[in-house]
């Protein structure tokens, strides 16, 4: 049996103790001014015992079912001008090692929810939880780094404020749901030292990797302006390392160290991704039903007991009634 109490527990105490005190201070003065109403306090009491009962709210365990349990696959993609180093599977930019991989893990885990946080100079929800895999592919096949003139540098913890946002309020609409993570960058950090970590969103997270691009030579990187024939994978010039003497074309490399530290923090594996091979090893060790076996799918219905404690209380509010009506019918007789 337990209790699920109607208000919290002060509130139930602070009712019901000053009733009981009234009703044991009625009964002590009708009993010591034997004025006959004794038998009506101990009714009344009787009756604040009653509601304190059903106020308890005492239930038993009726049944347990097992609810369907998805996945909800978070993709946190860096678009920083970085990502456009050309280093990837040879020359080629990151951004096609992420395009691969997105759609790749999207189709390892079919049936799931994707939702899809891009980063940039700055962080935001690019496509919100959908089972709309076209929705997904779509997006990885329109992905490209953020305009050059707009980039405030790279940052690892920027997308930390908008995944926890998604997390929280993924787990607070759908609870025993299993919730997957991938977070998809080279780990530079150019805006200054991390600040953010990943560790208190660990046990929001029941899987997922993080995926690394680049290599420690490092690659250039196209400037993108927002048109077509610009960006990664075209003939448009090289972004400048303006800081150096002729401001030679800026190389980025991977920084692994980091990219490592997030893996730990989530509690994930960390994959460097140096071609387009396949991701089946990321999604080996997930299994949605065993993840899900830590109770999350277990439903537990209870069965309210309060009922005797209604009849009597029923039965004792009549007795009073009644109590009442005589007296009322005593003063009437006496007032004519």
């Amino acid at each position: 049996m337990i209790l699920r109490l109607v208000w919290p527990g002060w509130a139930l105490a602070a009712v019901f103790l000053a009733l009981a005190a009234l009703c044991a201070a009625g009964w002590w003065r009708a009993r010591r001014s034997r004025d006959g109403t004794q038998g009506d306090w101990l009714r009344r009491g009787g009756m604040v015992l009653c509601a304190l009962g059903i106020g308890l709210a005492p239930a038993v365990a009726a049944e347990t079912t097992r609810v369907e349990t998805d996945a909800e696959v978070f993709f946190v993609v860096d678009r920083t001008g970085s990502m456009a180093a050309e280093d990837y599977d040879g020359v080629r930019p990151r951004l096609e090692g992420v395009r691969h991989d997105v759609v790749a893990l999207m189709e390892a885990l079919p049936g799931a929810r994707y939702s899809v946080i891009g980063f940039d100079s700055q962080a935001s929800r690019q496509l919100p939880l959908t089972t709309d895999a076209r929705a997904v592919r779509a997006w990885a096949d329109t992905l490209r780094q953020e305009i050059t003139r707009y980039s405030a540098g790279s940052a690892i913890d920027r997308p930390l404020p908008a995944l926890t946002d998604a997390l929280t309020g993924a787990a607070q609409r759908n609870a025993g749901n299993v919730r997957l993570v991938f977070v998809l960058s080279d780990g530079e950090n150019t805006a200054g030292a991390v600040a953010g970590s990943y560790a208190d969103l660990a046990p929001l997270v029941d899987g997922g990797a993080v995926l690394g691009y680049g290599t420690a030579a490092g690659g250039h990187m196209r400037s993108y302006d927002g048109e077509e024939g610009t960006g990664a994978g075209t003939d448009a010039p090289y972004i400048t390392d303006d800081s150096r003497p002729g401001s030679p074309p800026a190389v980025s490399r991977i920084d692994e160290t980091t990219l490592r530290r997030v893996a730990d923090d989530l509690g994930v594996p960390y994959a460097h991704r140096t071609e387009p091979s396949p991701v089946t090893p990321l999604v080996a060790d997930i299994d949605v039903e065993e993840l899900a076996g830590d109770g999350r799918r277990e439903v537990h219905t209870y069965r309210d007991v309060y009922w005797p404690a209604a009849v009597v209380l029923a039965g004792l509010l009549a007795w009073e009634a009644f109590a009442h009506a005589g007296r009322w019918r005593r003063l009437r007789e006496v007032a004519r």
